[in-house]
């Protein structure tokens, strides 16, 4: 089943690798009077980064857990190549060429200056023009997706010759994940030696966003995602910023404290990041504690939601949310001992 949502999701990255969702078949639903000559199999062509390194991820690692290669198939090193070229492409983003503007829409739905998005300086980060939320970036480099992209691009540079015989490509997404390293401690990484944090958002031109979403990947998931552990001193002080008020999407309410979303209600808290939180903590009891705040808040439904309410977790957006659902099992899985930190 993984590996034919892999495959699956590798004939999307060749369909078209700035999409972010596609239809079932040719049906040409969705968002078609975005770009012209949409292709039909596409649904919406919000371009993020995440998109491309979660197709990556999930192809590596089922095969780095399970040894399976049935996915790894000659399509699979295609896609992977569209998905390098991509992101290499982006590292110097070109203005002119990708433009998404909604004007009838919320403003997240559109990119800024015109659906140009906001000017960017290079770094060496690769740019993105919307989260994994889908809503637009206020700045151009999204650090937690380009953090995530230096990751997986490592592992995809370390496949074995014999799973992807590819050595050029390879070696350009070893050279790509070291530049996108490199970019994101050099651009992303705010105040002195002892008191730094990770900024969410930069532009390399000196703007920077601080705070943090609760889609992943966000600042908050970097240890699941497996750039640092979750005892790194730079990733600690950006826990403890993003889990307050100092980010202004922090929530705390009568029932729930966490992270939320520009994409949600106001005052509303997503069980992803709760979830999150406590994958990534070092804390005794936080697993068990974070589960019970989970099951005391789902309205009753047995299912995770998008959000919830912080004061009142009757109210909440989408009555099912199978990204929070999935986190939710990963917690479980966790609280028996059948999870890693990163499994």
């Amino acid at each position: 089943l993984l590996a034919d949502v892999s495959r699956r999701q590798a004939q999307c990255v060749l369909v078209d690798p700035y999409a972010n969702a596609f239809n079932p078949g040719p049906t040409g639903k969705g968002w078609t009077s975005d770009f012209p000559l949409q292709s039909p199999w596409v649904w919406e062509r919000k371009y993020e980064l995440d998109s491309l390194t979660a197709f990556l991820d999930l192809a590596l690692r089922l095969h780095a857990v399970t040894e399976c290669t049935a996915h790894l198939d000659d399509a699979f090193g295609r896609a992977a190549a569209s998905a390098v070229s991509v992101i290499d492409y982006e590292r110097r983003h070109d203005r002119r060429g990708y433009r998404l503007s909604r004007p009838h829409g919320p403003a997240h739905d559109s990119l800024s200056h015109d659906g140009h998005g906001a000017p960017v300086g290079y770094t060496g980060m690769s740019w993105s023009g919307f989260r994994p939320s889908d809503d637009a970036c206020t700045y151009g480099y999204l650090v937690p997706a380009n953090a995530h992209a230096a990751v997986v691009l490592r592992r995809l540079a370390a496949l074995d010759d014999a799973v992807l015989p590819d050595t050029t490509i390879k070696d350009r997404a070893a050279s790509l994940s070291a530049g996108i390293e490199a970019a994101v401690r050099a651009f992303a990484v705010t105040g002195t030696d002892t008191d730094s944090v990770l900024a969410y958002e930069v532009d390399g031109r000196g703007s920077r966003l601080h705070g943090d979403d609760a889609n992943i990947p966000s600042l908050l998931s970097l240890p699941y995602l497996g750039w640092c552990s979750p005892a790194d001193p730079l990733y600690r002080r950006t826990r403890a910023s993003v889990m307050s008020p100092a980010n202004p999407w922090f929530v705390r309410g009568r029932a729930a404290s966490g992270i939320g979303s520009l994409h949600t209600r106001p005052g509303h808290v997503s069980p992803m990041a709760i979830a999150m939180a406590a994958l990534t903590a070092t804390e005794p009891g936080a697993v068990e504690e974070a589960l019970l705040a989970l099951e005391g808040t789902d309205a009753g439904t047995g299912r995770m939601h998008e959000s919830f309410d912080a004061n009142d977790p009757d109210r909440f957006t989408r009555s099912w949310f199978s990204w929070a659902d999935m986190t939710y099992v990963h917690l479980v899985l966790r609280s028996v001992g059948l999870s890693g930190p990163a499994d």
